[in-house]
């Protein structure tokens, strides 16, 4: 056993020696040290060998592989010190070349044009406030006196998560929230992600919307068409805005705010439908039995609530006529906006 120990000892020198890539020394290790080696082989039959003989080749048994495990690592060591000498050498860095440079990223436009909105309407003495999106019916549409058979109700309209319990269509739930726990006179916007099954050029099932909502005594329509006039100045520059009769169920009187649409001017294009003007936003004084849910008695105070797609003045602001490239991720498209 003696004898086979030091056959193998020179046997391991002469491999290892002879090696010239990482690959084949991976390969001699395994099979001088793996769990079918020769060494592993004669190490198991040391329990057949008598107590005298036992330590001896035990010893001899251990110094085998402690050289072994040497001669492997000094190998190694030259090995990649060579094939790092040979990989240098066939580099060939060409110094005329211009450097790499780290692209920084930047606020996505639509966090930009919410953050935009949220300054204007802060400097006109708005607070800003936040509330959840996944959102109970009672507040998404009983609060806001939207009868059972309305339209919006719909699953081809909302999303459902069960009878009760919606993705919020509107970040009007947020302002009842709000009207339940404070008390007037006040004023609020909550900007926000909101949820509807529609997909095309001008909408997404996810978008995100800036409610506003003021509260207090003798408010009237023409507070708020003065106060909201101003806010899309200051976010169009000098445009033409006009205010349209509507019908929302949350407001009386309501009305539907137009502007000149930026990419044709008012000349008529695809993003306006060939009109020169480009729906806004919706607004109207509170109805009266909006107030009356809040426990706010409609004899003393009085308010308007309004509402805008954060993406549509972010298209408005930019002249991009298609909705959807704001959510592709094209990174040709989000680079425009540095």
């Amino acid at each position: 056993m003696e004898e086979k120990l030091e056959q193998l000892r020179e046997t391991a020198r002469l491999s290892i020696d002879k090696t010239n890539s990482s690959q084949e020394l991976e390969e001699i290790r395994i099979k001088l040290l793996g769990k079918k080696s020769e060494l592993t082989e004669i190490s198991k039959g040391i329990k057949n060998l008598t107590p005298e003989e036992k330590p001896v080749i035990g010893q001899l048994i251990n110094e085998v592989r402690e050289y072994i495990n040497i001669k492997l690592n000094d190998k190694a060591k030259d090995i990649e010190t060579k094939e790092r000498e040979e990989r240098l050498a066939n580099e060939v860095i060409d110094i005329t070349l211009p450097g790499k440079r780290n692209v920084l990223g930047t606020t996505h436009p639509i966090t930009e044009t919410m953050d935009f909105m949220k300054n204007i309407f802060v400097e006109m003495g708005f607070d800003v406030v936040d509330g959840p999106e996944v959102e109970l019916v009672k507040y998404n549409f009983d609060a806001l006196n939207i009868p059972e058979t309305h339209p919006s109700r719909d699953i081809t309209d909302t999303f459902y998560i069960n009878d009760d319990v919606v993705l919020r269509t509107q970040t009007s739930p947020v302002q009842v929230r709000y009207m339940l726990e404070n008390k007037p006179p006040f004023r609020m916007i909550c900007p926000g992600k909101v949820y509807r099954p529609d997909y095309d050029i001008s909408h997404t099932p996810m978008f995100h919307q800036m409610e506003g909502l003021m509260i207090g005594k003798d408010i009237s329509f023409a507070n708020f068409k003065a106060i909201l006039t101003e806010s899309l100045k200051k976010m169009f520059g000098d445009r033409e805005v006009r205010f349209r009769p509507h019908f929302f169920p949350f407001t009386e009187p309501s009305a539907e705010v137009d502007i000149q649409c930026a990419v044709c001017k008012g000349k008529g294009c695809r993003m306006c439908k060939d009109s020169g003007w480009v729906e806004i936003m919706g607004c109207g004084m509170v109805d009266p039995e909006v107030l009356k849910a809040v426990g706010y008695d409609p004899d003393e105070v009085s308010g308007f609530a309004f509402g805008m797609g954060i993406e549509r003045v972010a298209m408005l602001r930019h002249g991009i006529n298609d909705l959807r490239a704001f959510f592709e991720n094209d990174v040709r498209f989000l680079k425009q906006f540095k």
